[in-house]
């Protein structure tokens, strides 16, 4: 062999170990690109006043849940029976105390993530209760399944956060379902992630076992879980929701206020009249975490959407619902609070290319607006009814893609590249050039599911899609996750805490 065919292998056999080895995590992003302001100062200031207007005169309702209709007297408002207006200006002012920014620390501290200002956090799905992938189809979710994804979002680059449950084991009975999810976030990843708190006894049981895994004493002052807090749109909380507010926000852990506004259903049928009701629906939430506890930190969310009015069915990637992205993270910068928004959503049952463009129109203007807390991120089909194995890895190849985006241009000595220029001159080109031949590993994102190759290789490997070779890639991603380990005695305190609750507790969700 010659010594030509030596250097050649050997730097085949290295590409290949390149291509085969687990790829780097990557932080939380910094944003270089300055957020798109859509909205004009005229358009912005409109849909302020309208929202003080619907929490002035028409106000919220806050039902079944008499402490929160007590702080709210105790502070000022006018207060019937179970609805609360809240005077002009109220909510603004108490939201003075909230944290522009705030730290969530993941047990390694290495993965810990910053809400607010410049910074972009990837999170994937949450709360499906059935997953597909293409070997077994459309099922409901099991821990196993909810234990794979919180591993392939451990694995994937770019997901920063592993945020809330990312599918129902729902072979598990649904008031004992949170302790098992919760333990599964914290034993199999060391990332940050959020709580399930459908009760206000299911946020304090995840509160208790992250005072088992970080000590009650860190808990005191550091925040370590995210609580998200769902309005009852339009213009109502329940009673379970602002029990797990008070929990949350008593405790110094971070809420997530999210009206889930389709236009034309839980909204009105125009963007301008769902960002009054929404700006209004978590000015009230985010208000009332304050109430509780002044400095407790929260952020203001939105779920947008529309439904369809031919067959009520929800539609995502619209252009009235990217407006609406844009607008949310406006009217969170001007209230002084982290936003959270967006995702990769799509109406698709599969990944298929409506669920690649409505992702895409849902995803990219998250990141150009400036977003803090991107949910639903990855694995999102079905309108959020499904978290689908091929679909989380392709979106989290976007994510990778964003992340690049997101860090602007490189204008180093490097980027400007003139040596290049002074060496190939005019009329050459820059192949074999040493500014090539020293950058090209690292000079272009390259995807982990796009095929580059001619049809013909193509056609060779198996002419697959990019769903089939997503499928091979997931698969490698579970291939190659490793256990980041656990201290035992939190470990063991944790599985303590939660066999003790477990035998204390019924099947059956219980009013509270």
């Amino acid at each position: 062999m010659t010594t030509a065919s030596v250097s050649m292998r050997r730097s085949r056999d290295a590409r290949r170990a390149r291509a085969n080895a687990p790829a780097a995590k990557y932080s939380y992003i910094r944003r270089r690109l300055p957020p798109v302001e859509l909205l004009s100062e005229e358009a912005i200031e409109i849909i302020e006043n309208n929202a003080e207007t619907i929490l002035e005169e028409i106000g919220i309702e806050f039902r079944r849940d008499p402490e929160s209709l007590r702080l709210w007297r105790d502070a000022g408002a006018d207060v019937r029976g179970e609805r609360v207006h809240i005077p002009r200006g109220m909510a603004r002012r108490l939201l003075r105390t909230a944290p522009r920014e705030f730290t969530l620390h993941a047990r390694n501290p290495a993965r810990s993530v910053r809400f607010g200002g410049d910074a972009t956090v990837f999170s994937p799905v949450g709360g499906p209760p059935f997953v597909t992938d293409l070997d077994r189809g459309r099922r409901y979710g099991t821990l196993e399944d909810l234990t794979n994804f919180i591993k392939l979002a451990h694995v994937a680059p770019a997901i920063h956060f592993s945020g809330g449950c990312m599918c129902e084991p729902m072979e598990i009975p649904p008031n004992k379902r949170h302790l098992d999810v919760q333990y599964a976030f914290f034993r199999h990843s060391d990332q940050g992630c959020e709580a399930t708190p459908e009760t206000p006894s299911h946020a304090r049981d995840a509160i208790e076992i992250a005072r088992q895994l970080f000590g009650a004493a860190f808990l005191d002052d550091h925040t370590v879980v995210l609580g998200n807090i769902n309005s009852n749109s339009p213009l109502v909380f329940d009673g379970r929701m602002l029990g797990a507010l008070r929990e949350f926000a008593g405790a110094n852990q971070g809420t997530i206020i999210v009206p889930a506004v389709l236009a034309g259903a839980m909204g009105p049928v125009t963007a301008a009249g769902c960002m009054a009701e929404i700006l209004a629906e978590t000015m009230a939430g985010l208000a009332l975490t304050q109430l509780v506890r002044p400095g407790a930190p929260a952020i203001l969310g939105s779920f947008v959407g529309a439904i369809s009015m031919r067959t009520g069915a929800p539609t995502f990637g619209t252009p009235e619902a990217t407006q609406m992205i844009f607008a949310t993270a406006q009217l969170a910068r001007r209230l002084g609070v982290p936003c959270r928004s967006g995702g990769s959503l799509c109406s698709a049952k599969v990944a298929d290319a409506q669920a690649a463009y409505e992702s895409a129109h849902t995803l990219l203007p998250t990141l150009l607006a400036g977003v803090n807390l991107v949910t639903h991120a990855a694995g999102w089909l079905e309108g959020g009814l499904v978290a689908g194995y091929e679909k989380f890895v392709m979106d989290a190849d976007q994510l990778a893609m964003m992340q690049v985006l997101a860090q602007g241009m490189d204008l180093s000595d490097r980027g400007q590249a003139l040596e290049a220029f002074r060496e190939v001159g005019p009329g050459n080109h820059f192949l074999g050039c040493g500014h090539t031949q020293a950058n090209f590993e690292s000079a272009f994102h390259q995807s982990a599911i796009a095929d580059y190759s001619s049809y013909e290789q193509w056609s060779l490997e198996g002419a697959l899609t990019a769903e089939q070779r997503a499928n091979r890639v997931w698969k490698k991603m579970l291939g190659d996750y490793q256990d980041p380990g656990i201290d035992p005695a939190a470990d063991e305190a944790m599985r303590d805490y939660i066999a003790r609750r477990r035998a204390v507790l019924t099947d059956a969700i219980e009013e509270e």
